[in-house]
């Protein structure tokens, strides 16, 4: 039972993980539409539009944080026992999938914090630190909450994945203004879902935020960056490791509890070419914008697979 019990901490741990990252996309849509329209210039009236964004900025942020913590806590804390704060490591399960998702996560809404940010007239740095940490903000909430609960508590696992994923972002946006390494998502269908339906999703909307078994996530280089100004390399295209795990029907996979014993839980690693969606060059705004609100996204192209199983294995169009 103990093992079951991690395993179900592990999956629900894992949800507001990524509804945190959601909801927080969904905020910054209006902003960055926003930042098409307008443009800034030179004037005295930029201090006025830049104070009125960063108002309406404030407010989305401050309110968003508040509604979903709530709303968090409500729909997966309220119910269950209470205790005094307290840890819990976790470490083990799932093949350090959900803690690589947090780094990613924390990454992410960072960049998408520091563009908000941005956007609204922040200084560089002002916006890189606040902004760029709103990710581990809005996850160390979530491990607060874990560690008030008797059946979790709070991952130091998860926090130190928080943290890199944060850094990465900070650091690079303060030592190169630019981010030459991203951290990305991508997910495909999976035939584990079914023998555990409850932890894995019973749908595929579920099974994408719960089904580590169809979650990749991807560290991708721009080699452009690294190369000199003259060097025709082109700049939309990256290259991308990516670490995969497979055959889990559990955080930690119990003989009583694997329907198919012959499941072998194991690692799986990729390497692929992406396109950084960022850096395509166009002028048309609409396009702008969605190429920004889905760089978080590794393009589906093709990849090698490596797995102590199965060995390579080549993918025409892997996502």
């Amino acid at each position: 039972m103990k093992l079951l019990h991690r395993s179900i901490k592990s999956s629900n741990h894992s949800i507001p993980d990524m509804r945190a990252l959601l909801a927080f996309f969904f905020s910054c849509s209006f902003l960055l539409i926003q930042a098409q329209e307008v443009k800034l210039t030179v004037s005295d009236s930029v201090a006025e539009v830049n104070q009125r964004r960063l108002k309406l900025l404030s407010y989305t942020l401050g309110g968003g944080y508040v509604l979903s913590m709530s709303g968090l806590y409500f729909a997966w804390y309220k119910d269950y026992p209470q205790s005094s704060f307290h840890f819990h490591n976790d470490n083990k399960d799932w093949l350090q999938m959900d803690k690589v998702g947090h780094s990613v996560t924390a990454y992410q809404v960072g960049r998408y914090g520091y563009d908000a940010f941005r956007w609204a007239g922040m200084p560089e740095k002002k916006a890189v630190w606040i902004g760029g940490s709103l990710g581990f903000v809005f996850l160390f909430t979530v491990e607060v909450f874990d560690g008030f609960s008797a059946e979790w508590g709070a991952s130091p696992g998860d926090l130190i994945a928080n943290t890199a994923g944060t850094s990465l972002f900070i650091g690079q946006q303060l030592l190169w203004k630019e981010q030459r390494i991203s951290l990305k998502f991508s997910y495909h269908k999976t035939s584990y879902r079914q023998y555990n339906p409850d932890l894995l999703g019973t749908n595929t909307l579920e099974s994408i935020v719960k089904d580590y078994n169809g979650q990749t996530y991807w560290l991708a280089v721009n080699p452009k960056s690294f190369l000199p100004e003259s060097s025709k390399f082109p700049s939309w295209l990256d290259l991308a490791i990516g670490y995969n795990a497979e055959a889990m029907v559990g955080g930690i996979n119990p003989a009583d509890f694997n329907p198919v014993p012959q499941f072998n839980p194991r690692r799986v690693w990729l390497f692929s070419p992406d396109i950084n969606l960022r850096k395509i060059p166009t002028k048309n705004k609409t396009l702008k914008l969605v190429f920004t609100a889905l760089s978080f996204i590794k393009v589906p192209l093709p990849a090698i697979a490596y797995d102590k199983q199965d060995h390579f294995q080549f993918h025409w169009f892997y996502f």
